[in-house]
């Protein structure tokens, strides 16, 4: 058969004893759902709304499901916490800390973004001098008190808030990782007086050591609270049966989602990475290194058998030290828009289009060029391609924007239109090296996996930048993180500090200390439908040398081994290992349920090359480039480049000297000739 990549008239034949699965994936430019119904995959791709995302999200279910959204699966990746961040849209929030350190947001950790800069640019403050309020309750560092929280100390916090006119509170005390019951206290004080506020305390967002970095986690916890929990009940209202993808690639109910909002930045990116996975495990690859070139930025990351997670995120400029996928992003997407700096020189990015007026050629008013009205003057997005099954290409607008830097460079439209994409392609590869070389990680022998409505066009060009001779442009390539919603596992992230030797630990006191957090993980997964006996557990460890700031995480095993691996580890990071004692910086758990049972179905069998569908012209390589239709290939046919993959939800650019077969499950593997 056949995979479905059509558009708003595509729906899966509905069954009067079972409901679908559906997927949804909010970007900065479109919203794109895929449903499973009876194992046929169906997609849906629906222009965002910003100013109300719910509204595209609801759209886009009851496409398929109509008004029984309620019977339907639904799992879905927000940008709304991430998209408050960048944008600053957060809640006034107050931030209580012990006496003596109410400015540690604003101080941070004095790490110079502009080594040599000699008036570099101030931090942003967090949260304004006037809401920072102390209080004169102290711990030891071992979590002993020193001077005790009292009524009256909570009495006053209460009235000054009152009168702060705050929305959100985060409190952030010393050793409360060690110690949360001063936090647990003054918690209790302000619900029970101010009942309204969105609060968030330390030492249950991240209880780690590190004030900064868990006070940063603390407070936007605290500030996204209220945008973050408004959005998920209106959906909840709307849909009823919905899970929140979280930036570990997992799920979570409404209820914990908007409980824990600083955990949802990078939530559709992470869908992105699980339906890499996915299709990566089909087409026989174990590790790929992966694009996903949306409208607005592209998300680059190595991936294996489990999803690497990080610690040390930075969104805005924050570092975010829950748990999430590790993944570098750029500014550099299909809405790019190009520009002249002040001397003179192309520059793409990092503003965008956006999803309102968009790219020139949506046709919608939008005059300035960007990396997608480039492809379409070059022709390697045709004048007759359906952006979504349904959006028309206006040519000649594309081609009026690039004139607009065409005219004052002295260069060719064409010529123009190619240099962004130079521009775009080396940004990207710079990406694709962070990620990998950077770090020690040879990917020549690897593929590399591009996704995105705009990740395909690029494919080629990236690869042969970063020495790759592999790609692989997925099934669904256009909505694979709507597809990797469908594969999530409900699961939740823990994490514990413990700041010891490692060889003082042993396994009795690791168990002792995991017994809470694995009791209140069993518990919310069982509340949301999990079986106790089908909870998997993985266990990990911070480590790092005494003496030394930064850890690597390895999984967990005895201590004598997890010595030696260390060892290796660093060796291989940082090129030298050294003999001195290991330190246990931090347990981390991660528990999860059953992983759904989807899977590709294969498609039709075919021989030989594909018939195309038109030939179309592209600057440099003549007016007969084929175009073949994705729903026309089958199994098996192979073709040679120049020429063009088009479908309603992506368009692949195969170059000169790369060659294209289809795989059993509708995948394309590009290899260079």
């Amino acid at each position: 058969m056949t995979l479905n990549h059509d558009d708003r008239s595509t729906k899966p034949q509905s069954n009067s004893q079972s409901a679908g699965e559906l997927g949804v994936d909010t970007g900065g430019t479109f919203t794109d759902v895929i449903a499973r119904e009876n194992g046929a995959l169906a997609v849906y791709k629906i222009a965002s709304t910003p100013d109300a995302p719910e509204e595209a999200v609801i759209d886009g279910v009851r496409h398929f499901a109509g008004d029984a959204a309620a019977d339907w699966r639904i799992v879905h990746g927000s940008t709304v916490a991430t998209n408050a961040v960048l944008e600053n849209n957060l809640a006034r929030t107050a931030y209580i800390a012990n006496t003596g350190f109410a400015d540690v947001l604003t101080i941070g950790r004095q790490a110079r973004r502009e080594l040599y800069a000699l008036e570099p640019a101030p931090n942003p403050v967090p949260v304004a001098p006037e809401l920072c309020f102390e209080v004169d309750a102290r711990l030891d560092a071992h979590g002993n008190s020193l001077v005790a929280l009292d009524e009256a100390m909570c009495d006053a916090l209460v009235d000054k808030l009152r009168e702060a006119g705050v929305e959100a509170v985060a409190i952030n005390l010393l050793f409360a990782f060690l110690n949360g019951d001063d936090e647990a206290a003054i918690e209790s004080a302000l619900r029970k007086a101010l009942p309204d506020l969105a609060i968030a305390r330390g030492s249950r967002v991240l209880p780690e050591y590190g004030e900064y970095e868990r006070g940063i986690a603390t407070w936007l916890n605290a500030a996204l609270g209220p945008t973050v929990g408004g959005y998920l009940r209106r959906l909840e209202s709307a849909l009823e049966r919905v899970a929140i993808m979280h930036g570990a690639a997992g799920t979570v109910g409404v209820d914990q989602a908007a409980d824990n909002a600083v955990n949802l930045l990078l939530s559709g990116p992470a869908g992105g990475l699980l339906g890499a996975r996915f299709v990566a495990r089909s087409a026989g690859l174990d590790r790929v290194l992966t694009l996903d070139m949306g409208g607005t930025s592209s998300d680059v990351a190595l991936v294996a058998d489990e999803l690497a997670l990080t610690s040390k995120t930075r969104i805005a400029g924050y570092p975010v030290a829950v748990p999430m996928v590790d993944m570098h992003t750029i500014g550099a997407g299909g809405g790019s828009i190009a520009w002249l700096d002040a001397g003179g020189l192309l520059q793409v990015g990092p503003a965008s289009a956006g999803a309102e007026p968009g790219p020139a050629c949506y046709g919608k008013g939008g005059e300035q060029p960007t990396v997608t009205d480039a492809h379409v003057v070059l022709g390697r997005l045709p004048a007759s391609t359906q952006l979504g099954g349904h959006m028309g290409l206006d040519v000649e607008a594309a081609r009026r924007a690039v004139g607009r830097i065409a005219e004052p460079l002295d260069l060719s439209v064409e010529d123009a239109a190619a240099g962004i994409l130079r521009i775009a392609d080396e940004a990207m590869t710079g990406a694709l090296r962070v990620i990998s070389v950077a770090r020690g990680e040879s990917v020549a022998d690897d593929s590399l996996l591009c996704f995105g409505g705009a990740g395909p066009l690029h494919a080629c060009a990236l690869a042969e930048g970063m020495g790759m001779k592999r790609v692989l442009i997925p099934v669904f390539a256009g909505v694979l993180s709507a597809l990797g919603m469908l594969v999530a596992r409900r699961s939740r992230e823990r994490s514990l500090s413990i700041l010891q030797p490692l060889a003082d630990v042993d396994t009795d006191e690791i168990d002792a200390w995991l017994e809470p957090l694995r009791e209140a993980t069993r518990d919310e997964l069982v509340e949301e439908g999990v079986a106790e006996s089908d909870i998997e557990e993985r266990l990990s460890a911070d480590l790092r040398y005494a003496g030394q700031s930064a850890s690597l995480n390895l999984a967990w095993r005895e201590p004598a081994e997890l010595v030696d691996a260390f060892h290796e580890a660093h060796a291989a990071r940082y090129g030298h290992r050294f003999e001195l004692p290991v330190e246990l910086v931090n347990l981390r758990l991660h528990r999860a349920g059953p992983v759904p049972d989807v899977e590709l179905p294969d498609i039709e069998t075919g021989e030989g090359t594909p018939e195309a569908a038109e030939t179309v012209a592209v600057h440099g390589l003549g007016d007969a480039v084929p175009v073949y239709d994705r729903d026309s290939l089958h199994a098996g046919q192979r073709f040679d480049g120049p020429a063009i993959v088009r479908e309603t939800v992506t368009t692949t650019w195969i170059a000169p000297d790369w060659a294209a077969q289809v795989d059993t499950k509708g995948n394309l593997v590009l290899c260079q000739r």
